[in-house]
C-alpha cells in the first residue's frame, strides 16, 4: 500500500458535551464511547492499521497541546500546536506542508478525532481503499451509508463508478431541513459526509494554491522552512490566515474528487442523545454511570466517582453531574446544550 500519513484534527471544543466536557478537557479527550479509551486514542489507535505511529500528525490548539501529548504515545512533534482556531483548511494545509516536506507523494489521511466506529475491520478497507484511489492523484472522501433523514449532516451525491468501491462525486449538498432529507434518500444516490479526506500532500497544496490563493503563500512559506522555525512562523502568521472549512474552500470547487461508499457504524458523536444510543442499556432502556433508577425509562447518567444520582419516575432524561455542574434535560433536547455554553460565555466563563 502507497505510504500514508494520519492528519487527526483534535482542536474542538465539544460544547455538546458540558459540563463532561470542558475548555481544558474537552470531548475529544473522553471515554464517550464506553470503556476508558478517549475519542482522540481510539482515532488514532485505529488509524494506525493503516500507517505507521510515528506517521501520526495531530492537530490541536495550543492550549490542550500538553494535554494531548499526555495522551497519546507520539513524538513530541507530530503534535502540531494552533495559536488560534482558523478552521479546518489552515489546519490541514499546515499538515500538508509537513507531509510534503517528507514525501510530497504520501497520501495524507485526514480523520476528525472524536467519532466512533463500530465495525473496524470495516472501517480499515474503507480507509485502504480511499488511500489506494488517492494514491491514483483523486482527492478522495468517505461517504456513510445513510440510515435516515439526518438534518444534522452534509451529504454526498454520488455519480458513475471509477473503481471497485470508488465513485465519482457529482455535489456535495449542505446539511437540509427534514423535507429536503427526506427527498434526497428518496433518490437513493447520497450519503453522509463524514469529515474523512484522502490525497497526496501536494495533490492538495496544489488544490489550495488554486482555490485559496492567500492560503498557499503562507503554506509555502511553512514548507520551506524547517521544523525548527516553523513553530516561530506559524506563531507569527496564523491569525492572518482566512478562516475557511476545506469543504467549502477546496472540497466544493476541485473537479475530480471520489468517495468511498461505507457502512462501519459511524457516529459523529454530535451529543448526549447519540452517546446514549451507543452506549449498553439496561432492560428498562437506562445508561446509569453512576445512577439508580427506580420506575424510570430511556435515562442517560453520568456522575462523578462517590457521587450517586436516584431516578423515579421519569422518562428519557439526561443527567450529568459534576463537581461544579450539574445538567437535566430531555433526552430529545440535546442538542440545546450548545444553548447554555453560549449563555456561559457572557456571565460565568470559568465553568466552560
Amino acid at each position: 500500500m502507497p505510504r500514508a500519513f494520519a492528519v487527526v484534527m483534535a482542536g474542538g471544543s465539544g460544547t455538546r458535551f458540558w459540563p463532561l466536557s470542558r475548555a481544558a478537557r474537552p470531548k475529544q479527550l473522553l471515554a464517550l464511547a464506553g470503556g476508558d479509551e478517549s475519542l482522540l486514542a481510539a482515532t488514532v489507535r485505529r488509524a494506525c492499521a493503516v500507517v505507521a505511529r510515528e506517521d501520526v500528525l495531530v492537530v490541536t490548539s495550543e492550549r490542550l497541546a500538553d494535554a494531548v501529548r499526555a495522551e497519546l504515545d507520539l513524538p513530541a512533534e507530530n503534535v502540531l500546536a494552533e495559536p488560534e482556531g482558523r478552521n479546518t483548511a489552515p489546519c490541514i494545509g499546515w499538515a500538508a506542508t509537513r507531509v510534503a516536506r517528507s514525501d510530497p507523494d504520501a497520501v495524507c489521511v485526514v480523520l476528525p478525532s472524536d467519532h466512533h466506529i463500530g465495525d473496524e475491520p470495516g472501517y480499515t478497507a474503507a480507509l485502504t481503499r480511499a488511500i489506494e484511489a488517492a494514491a491514483a492523484g483523486d482527492i478522495v472522501t468517505v461517504g456513510i451509508r445513510p440510515t435516515r433523514p439526518e438534518t444534522g449532516y452534509g451529504y454526498i451525491e454520488i455519480g458513475e463508478t471509477i473503481a471497485d468501491g470508488v465513485h465519482a462525486t457529482r455535489r456535495f449538498v449542505e446539511k437540509p431541513n427534514r423535507q429536503r432529507a427526506e427527498q434526497l434518500l428518496s433518490g437513493g444516490q447520497v450519503l453522509w459526509n463524514s469529515g474523512m479526506f484522502f490525497f497526496q500532500a501536494q495533490r492538495m497544496l496544489d488544490a489550495i494554491d488554486a482555490h485559496l490563493p492567500g492560503l498557499g503563500v503562507t503554506l509555502h512559506r511553512y514548507r520551506d522552512a524547517t521544523l525548527e522555525a516553523e513553530a516561530a512562523l506559524v506563531r507569527e502568521t496564523y491569525a492572518s490566515l482566512p478562516s475557511v472549512s476545506i469543504d467549502h474552500g477546496v472540497m466544493e470547487k476541485v473537479d475530480d474528487v471520489a468517495v468511498v461508499p461505507a457502512d462501519f457504524g459511524w457516529s459523529d458523536l454530535g451529543s448526549f442523545a447519540s452517546a446514549y444510543e451507543l452506549a449498553e442499556h439496561d432492560a428498562d432502556g437506562n445508561v446509569l454511570a453512576g445512577g439508580v433508577a427506580h420506575d424510570a425509562r430511556g435515562c442517560y447518567v453520568r456522575a462523578p466517582e462517590g457521587k450517586l444520582v436516584a431516578l423515579i419516575g421519569v422518562r428519557d432524561l439526561v443527567v450529568i453531574d459534576t463537581p461544579d455542574a450539574l445538567l437535566v434535560m430531555p433526552r430529545e433536547r440535546a442538542q440545546d446544550v450548545k444553548a447554555v455554553v453560549e449563555a456561559l460565555r457572557e456571565t460565568d466563563p470559568d465553568r466552560l
